[in-house]
């Protein structure tokens, strides 16, 4: 499991069309199809330990939770950050107070190309 940043802090400004004010941060490329969904987790909920059957990125866009991967402890997330499971990675995710997250899902994910993984605290 890697945790990525996609927050405003580590993009780009958009400099481009008479823009002002604006920032864009890349997130993922694909060569293959891609599945886009919304995840709402509502408080208390939890989405079950499961082995992801493709790479998925889990981009936080709202609230907070927590996530685990094989090794089952629980790792904060907050909007601006996400997650990347491998194809066959065990893992959960929950959140005390509710959280929303984009999910994509695809055989060809690398966010490594485009974003920051996040720095251990």
């Amino acid at each position: 499991m890697k945790i990525f940043r996609f927050d405003k802090e580590v993009g780009a400004k958009i400099t481009k069309y008479n823009s002002d004010l604006a920032i864009y941060t890349r997130i993922i490329k694909t060569s293959e199809p891609s599945i886009l969904g919304c995840m709402y987790i509502e408080p208390n909920g939890v989405v079950g330990y499961h082995e992801a059957p493709v790479p998925q990125l889990f981009l936080v866009v709202q609230g907070e939770g927590w996530v685990t991967g094989e090794d089952r402890k629980r790792i904060f997330v907050k909007r601006g950050e996400c997650v990347f499971w491998e194809k066959g990675e065990w893992h959960e995710s929950g959140s005390d107070e509710g959280m929303t997250a984009i999910v994509i899902q695809s055989e060809t994910l690398n966010p490594e190309s485009f974003m920051v993984i996040k720095a251990t605290e």
